[in-house]
């Protein structure tokens, strides 16, 4: 490691200067000569056979180039991007549609305005069927969506997910047994973990140009998973995966959204691949509601059984999961991911039971937490009611059933296994520093003068970091892209012949601060200056085979990777600068932009000269071979468990029931940390989404199936007025999976907020008998529950 150091430190962002200046590349910035463009014919209807398709008007229209139809791609196969499970999407709608918008005929003319007017020229038939929107009616299978096939595609259980390798005993007789003894507390709720629009900044867009000369095909597309598109696309078009170029450029943001290989990307390589010219798609807001995959989407009851001194005996839910019409990525691994966290930093007997249910309405998947923020949504406020019911505060209910510090790693009631953590520690550092008795005291003093506050506390454990190569058991993988990737990580380290650095990863960021973390990763162990690192990622052909950005593991596996291969060439570095200066090379040091000898800083040699050497085999030490580069695959043996803890500060308008979140603390634990401005940053956008959560959006669907919120005027999101300062502090607990000791934080701040703010109104409602309130908590729902209330 070099003796000037910056990691740890706050580095301002490399990525900033082309963003804020406006020349960031993102896919619609990229123009290829004689595009033409695309427009979708879609579905007035959420579940119809059609009976024909007619398009000779829409290819009459001057401009107009081609109408594709089921027909015309049905021999690319299904996109093989998709979980095996249920119905798989058809690249076109194949004689039904499932979910309004779902598309069934692609127009490519000379511009976008002319193909969406071309699509509105192509007539289609439909015979409308029943409608199933409803979780309870889907799970009940009074009407299936898909002809012949139950709704229920599968359900998780907590004690038996994996055959063969979890299968715990179950733990409902012993939780019934604690039910029915005199001395227990039995506490119920169902509650509904709405479901959710991801609206990133930039929507999805794709760029495609066939090359019929050299059979190869490059594809510009905003996307957390540029490998993984390529390998579907080698699959589908039947050309190796050298012959196809992915690029993911600047990428606007991806909350998981973008994590996944859509129908729309192989289509444009389609119709480039037919008509000789580059075409392009571009998603407005308002298709985004049917285009892309949603989030969240869970009915559930959660139940706690325990003694009136907090001891937990048994943790129960049940809950129905909305995975839309089709399965794609991600789509019923979802529930399984809130599964892994079910019992939470708990030593307490969880019994489980998620039911994958199909409707009418947009496939769901990974939005950022992917079933983590929902299980920690019904597990953090069942704990909170049944701290309630007892009369104890929700902050000693939690310690009393945590596990401890000396007990790692932990072995959870769903097969899991924990790497460290120490939950007590971090939930006294929040309540220190909130000052908690004396916030409580205010909260009273408050109620005595008629006003509403509510003090709100949440803790989580999340699992991230994905992760071992051996979840590809799970089918976690990309295999069925036609890519043998696990969940491994990679990264190159590059010294270029005149000293610089270029570092090449194989992530898939959206924002997240690759670029500056990694260079800090390699400042630190070669002590080039952090402007002389260039990090180069989102390109298939030229980074390292990468699964990608998502699930927080960016840092921890493939971060992992680049700082073993940073190690690797500085001792081929100090190798080659002591044969330059004639000293050992374990007395060399790395410092300031070159070597010297320990000791005696005059000795010393720049990264240019070393290079220089390098790239020059004849003047190497015997033995060793030129270039100064090296790459690195790294398999975790485990994933990694960041935690932290909460607090919101609330008060609720009595006459119209709106809520006011007056502050929010935040004590969060991610391991060792990189660079802390961007941990904040992060904490900041999650806490921001599970807010809004809490209090703003909700995707609406009526009763056929219908989208109602597809535009930002119905569908809010919280502005900056609506929110605080955040308050962040963190405690360490480094993890033992990986080198740096990191965890992990992209998703932690959405884990840990949505439940803090209800608890917090629940909280200053709660002597007015309010036990809970759905999210979100928009003014009317709350002013209801004050008023049925005081009933």
């Amino acid at each position: 490691m070099s003796t000037t150091s910056v990691m740890g430190g706050i580095v301002r962002r490399k990525e900033d200067p082309a963003l804020i200046q406006g020349k960031g590349m993102f896919v619609d910035d990229i123009k290829r000569s004689r595009e033409l463009a695309v427009a979708f014919v879609r579905s007035p209807f959420a579940a119809a056979t059609i009976t024909s398709v007619d398009a000779s008007a829409a290819l009459e229209l001057a401009g107009v180039h081609a109408v594709y139809t089921a027909d015309d791609v049905r021999d690319l196969g299904l996109n093989p991007a998709q979980v095996a499970v249920g119905t798989l999407r058809p690249l076109l709608a194949d004689g039904a549609v499932h979910h309004v918008g779902e598309a069934v005929a692609m127009v490519v003319a000379d511009d976008r305005y002319v193909a969406q007017d071309a699509a509105d020229l192509v007539y289609v038939e439909y015979e409308p069927g029943d409608v199933v929107i409803d979780l309870k009616e889907a799970f009940a299978d009074t009407h299936q969506v898909h002809d012949g096939v139950s709704n229920t595609l599968l359900t998780w259980h907590g004690h038996a997910w994996w055959e063969g390798v979890v299968d715990l005993p179950d733990p409902s007789p012993g939780i019934q047994e604690a039910k029915e003894r005199d001395d227990t507390v039995v506490v119920s709720l169902e509650m509904v973990n709405q479901r959710l629009l991801p609206t990133a900044i930039e929507t999805r867009a794709v760029l495609a140009d066939w090359n019929s000369g050299y059979g190869s095909v490059e594809l510009w597309t905003s996307s957390q998973i540029p490998h993984a598109v390529a390998g579907a696309i080698g699959v589908m078009f039947g050309i190796p995966s050298n012959k196809v170029r992915v690029v993911a450029p600047e990428v606007g943001g991806g909350f998981g959204v973008k994590l996944n290989v859509y129908p729309d990307e192989a289509l444009v390589c389609f119709a480039s691949r037919e008509l000789g010219r580059p075409v392009r798609w571009t998603e407005t807001r308002r298709e985004a509601g049917f285009s892309s995959t949603q989030g969240r989407g869970w009915i559930g009851t959660a139940t706690i059984t325990g003694t009136r001194d907090g001891k937990i005996l048994g943790y129960e839910l049940d809950a129905i999961c909305d995975m839309g019409a089709y399965t794609q990525n991600l789509t019923v691994a979802v529930p399984l991911l809130g599964l892994f966290v079910a019992p939470g930093q708990y030593d307490i007997p969880t019994s489980y039971a998620l039911h994958c249910v199909v409707t009418n309405t947009p496939t769901t998947d990974a939005y950022r937490g992917a079933g983590r923020p929902e299980a920690a949504y019904y597990l953090d406020r069942i704990i909170d009611t049944y701290a309630r019911e007892i009369g104890m505060d929700p902050a000693d209910v939690r310690k009393v059933n945590y596990w401890k510090p000396d007990q790692f790693p932990v072995n959870t009631a769903v097969g899991m296994t924990m790497d460290t953590g120490d939950y007590e520690m971090n939930l006294d550092a929040l309540l220190d520093r909130v000052g908690y008795e004396d916030l409580k005291a205010r909260r009273d003093a408050a109620r005595a003068e008629g006003r509403l506050l509510g003090i709100g506390l949440s803790t989580y454990v999340e699992v991230c970091g994905f992760g071992p190569s051996a979840l590809a058991g799970l089918g976690f993988s990309w295999a069925g892209y036609g890519l043998p990737a696990a969940f491994n990580g990679s990264g190159v380290v590059r010294v270029q012949a005149d000293g610089t650095c270029t570092v090449t990863i194989g992530t898939g960021p959206s924002g997240q601060g690759h670029e500056t973390t990694w260079a800090q990763i390699v400042a630190d162990g070669l002590g080039i200056a952090m402007e002389n690192i260039e990090v180069r990622h989102g390109d298939s052909l030229d980074s390292p085979m990468g699964t990608g950005t998502f699930g927080s593991r960016s840092i921890a596996v493939d971060g992992t990777a680049t700082y073993e291969a940073t190690k690797r060439v500085r001792e081929k570095a100090a190798t080659i600068a002591g044969h330059l200066l004639e000293a050992a090379s374990e007395d060399i040091q790395f410092q300031d932009g070159g070597a010297h000898v320990a000791g005696s800083p005059d000795r010393s040699v720049s990264w240019a000269q070393i290079a220089e050497s390098a790239y020059q085999p004849h003047t190497l030490p015997e033995g060793v071979e030129g270039g100064l580069e090296s790459s690195v695959v790294f398999s975790p043996p485990n994933a990694t468990w960041p935690f932290g803890s909460h607090m919101a500060l609330v008060e609720v308008d009595p006459t119209t029931g709106d809520v006011d979140l007056l502050e929010y603390w935040a004590t969060d634990d991610c391991g060792n940390v990189i660079n802390p401005m961007i941990v904040d940053g992060q904490l900041h956008g999650g806490i921001a989404q599970g807010v809004a959560q809490a209090l703003f959006e909700e995707a609406i669907y009526d009763d056929a199936g219908n989208l109602l919120t597809t535009s930002l005027i119905d569908y809010p999101l919280p502005a900056a007025g609506n929110l605080p300062m955040f308050s962040l502090d963190r405690t360490v607990t480094p993890t033992d999976v990986n080198a740096l000791g990191v965890k992990g934080i992209g998703e932690a701040g959405t884990i840990g907020s949505a439940q803090t703010i209800v608890n917090a109104v629940v909280d200053a409602l709660s002597h007015l008998g309010v036990r809970h309130i759905d999210m979100p908590l928009r003014p009317q729902r709350v002013w209801q529950a004050i008023e049925d209330g005081r009933k």
